[in-house]
C-alpha cells in the first residue's frame, strides 16, 4: 500500500512518530494509502526549514522566483492527467471535472502569481513640494497555508502560489482526508528545483498538525479555507498571538432567479451551480429563489434535468455525480435530508443513498436533490449542508428575496439572474454576500479579491489582495 510523506527542507521523509492514518477512497469505501499522522514536531522541523530558506528566497529577485514557479506550473500542465486521476481517486469526483476545473486552475494560479509578483505595484504619494511618501512592501516570513478537501490541488495552490510569489517560506497542511494530489505536487516541486525549505508540507489531522501551525510563535501568518467552526477556533488561537488571518469559511449562498432571465441559460447553469463537485463546493447555490410567474415551470423542469444527472462511478466520464469525499460527511448529508422531511419540506427527487454496482458499490453515493415547501428560516435552508441538496423557494417582491437570501449568518457568495440591468446592480447591491455573479457562476478573474462577510469569513484572498495579506507595508516619507 503506498505511503503518502512530508516534504520538509526538500526531501520527502516520515513523520517523526512513524504513524501514518488511513486514506479512504470514497468511490469504493476503503483504505488505498497511508497518511502520515505528523504533530507539533514535525510542523516544528518545518518551520526551522523555512526560516532557513526565508533570508535567501526572499532576497532572490522577482524575476527569479516567478521562473521557478512558471516550471511548476509547466509540471502540473504535463500531468494533467495524472493529476486528475489522483484527484479524482482521493475526492470521489468525476475525473473529468477534475480535468477541467481543478487541475488546470492550480496551473493558472501559480502562472498567475508568479506574473503578478513582477508587476504589482507600491504607493507612492507627492505632499505638495515637501515630500515624497512611498510604500515598500516586504514578506511576512513564514505562511502557515491550510487547505481543505473539497478542491484539493486547486485551493491548495491557491494558498502557497501567492505567499511563495511574494517571498514568503510556507509550512502547510492540504487536508487529510484528500492527501494525494499535494503529495504529488511535492514531487513536482523538487523535479522543479524549488529551493529546500521554500515549501514545507505537513500531512496530519487537524486538531494536531494543524493547530501545531497555527499557535507555532515563528508563523506570522495564517491563510485557511474550511468550515467556519474550525475557522472559529483558529481566530481564538491566533488573535491573541496578533497574527495576521485570512479565512475563507462557509456558505449558504442564494441563487435569485428572476421572470426576465434568460431561461436556457439560468436552467443550465443554476443546475452546474446545485450540483458541481456533489455540491462540495463553498460557493455553490443551495438555495434557490424564483419568482412567482415562472416558479412552477422552473421547478418542473429543474427536476426533470437534475433526474437526468448521472450518478456514477468518478472514473466513468459520462458520470455527471461522483461519490461524496467520506463516509461520515455522506452521513451528515443525508440526515439533513430526514431534518428536512421532519421540517415540512418535499423531496421532489432524490434523497437517497445510491448503490453503484461493481467495484463502487461500497461508495459514498448520494442522489441529487431538490426540496420545496420549507420556510427560509428552518434549519435546512440556514445550516451549511455542503452536499447535493438544494432547496427552492418562490418569491414576489426584490424586498422579500433579499430578506431571505440574507436571512443566514453567511455572506459568501450569491447569483442574480435578470436581463434587467437596473435591478441587477440594487440587488447585487443589497445582497450581503462577498462575491455577487449576474447571469453567471463560478467565472473568476484572479485579479480581483475574493472572500465573504459575516460567518463566511474575514480578510481576501485572490488577486493583489493575496500578494499584499502575505507580505508587510512600511512607509518611507523623504522631506524635500
Amino acid at each position: 500500500m503506498e505511503k503518502i510523506y512530508n516534504y520538509i527542507n526538500g526531501a520527502l521523509v516520515e513523520p517523526v512518530s512513524a504513524q501514518y492514518i488511513d486514506n479512504y477512497m470514497p468511490a469504493e469505501g476503503r483504505v488505498y494509502s497511508l497518511i502520515p499522522d505528523s504533530d507539533k514536531r514535525d510542523v516544528a522541523n518545518a518551520v526551522t526549514a523555512a526560516q532557513a530558506a526565508f533570508e535567501s528566497w526572499s532576497g532572490m529577485t522577482v524575476e527569479h522566483r516567478a521562473a521557478i514557479l512558471q516550471r511548476v506550473a509547466d509540471l502540473i500542465d504535463r500531468d494533467l492527467d495524472a493529476l486528475a486521476l489522483a484527484e479524482s481517486i482521493d475526492n470521489g469526483k468525476p475525473v473529468s471535472l477534475a480535468k477541467v476545473v481543478d487541475i488546470p486552475r492550480a496551473s493558472s494560479n501559480m502562472r498567475f502569481y508568479a506574473s503578478g509578483a513582477i508587476h504589482f505595484a507600491s504607493e507612492t504619494h507627492i505632499t505638495g513640494k515637501e515630500a515624497v511618501n512611498y510604500t515598500l512592501r516586504a514578506p511576512v516570513g513564514v505562511a502557515g497555508c491550510i487547505s481543505p478537501w473539497n478542491l484539493p490541488l486547486y485551493l491548495f495552490t491557491w494558498k502557497i502560489a501567492p505567499a511563495l510569489a511574494a517571498g514568503c517560506t510556507v509550512v502547510a497542511k492540504p487536508s487529510e482526508i484528500t492527501p494525494m494530489t499535494a503529495f504529488l505536487f511535492s514531487k513536482l516541486c523538487i523535479e522543479a528545483g524549488l529551493p529546500a525549505g521554500v515549501l514545507n508540507i505537513v500531512h496530519g489531522v487537524g486538531p494536531k498538525a494543524g493547530q501545531a501551525i497555527v499557535e507555532h510563535p515563528d508563523i506570522p501568518a495564517i491563510s485557511f479555507t474550511g468550515g467556519t467552526v474550525t475557522g472559529r477556533s483558529i481566530a481564538a488561537t491566533a488573535a491573541p498571538m496578533f497574527k495576521k488571518l485570512s479565512l475563507e469559511l462557509g456558505g449558504k449562498n442564494p441563487n435569485i432567479i428572476f421572470a426576465d432571465c434568460d431561461w436556457e441559460q439560468a436552467l443550465a447553469t443554476s443546475l452546474q451551480s446545485s450540483f458541481s463537485n456533489q455540491g462540495e463546493i463553498c460557493l455553490c447555490g443551495s438555495r434557490i429563489f424564483v419568482e412567482k410567474p415562472i416558479y412552477e415551470k422552473f421547478v418542473a423542469d429543474f427536476v426533470k434535468r437534475t433526474k437526468e444527472l448521472t450518478v456514477g462511478d468518478p472514473l466513468d466520464s459520462n458520470t455527471r455525480i461522483g461519490s461524496l469525499v467520506s463516509q461520515a460527511h455522506m452521513n451528515k448529508v443525508l440526515s439533513y435530508i430526514d431534518l428536512a422531511r421532519q421540517e415540512g419540506g418535499a423531496i421532489l427527487t432524490g434523497g437517497k443513498r445510491v448503490i453503484i454496482p461493481g467495484r463502487c458499490e461500497s461508495g459514498y453515493f448520494v442522489e441529487p436533490t431538490v426540496i420545496t415547501g420549507l420556510d427560509h428560516q428552518c434549519r435546512t435552508n440556514q445550516e451549511e449542508i455542503f452536499g447535493p441538496v438544494v432547496t427552492i423557494m418562490p418569491f414576489e417582491t426584490e424586498e422579500e428575496v433579499l430578506r431571505y437570501a440574507n436571512s443566514t449568518p453567511y455572506g459568501l457568495s450569491a447569483t442574480i439572474w435578470t436581463e434587467n440591468l437596473k435591478r441587477a446592480h440594487r440587488v447585487a447591491a443589497g445582497v450581503k454576500s462577498g462575491i455577487i455573479w449576474v447571469n453567471c457562476w463560478l467565472f473568476r478573474d484572479l485579479r480581483t479579491p475574493f472572500g465573504g462577510m459575516k460567518q463566511s469569513g474575514v480578510g481576501r484572498e485572490g488577486g493583489w489582495e493575496a500578494l499584499r495579506f502575505f507580505t508587510e507595508a512600511k512607509n518611507v516619507c523623504i522631506k524635500l
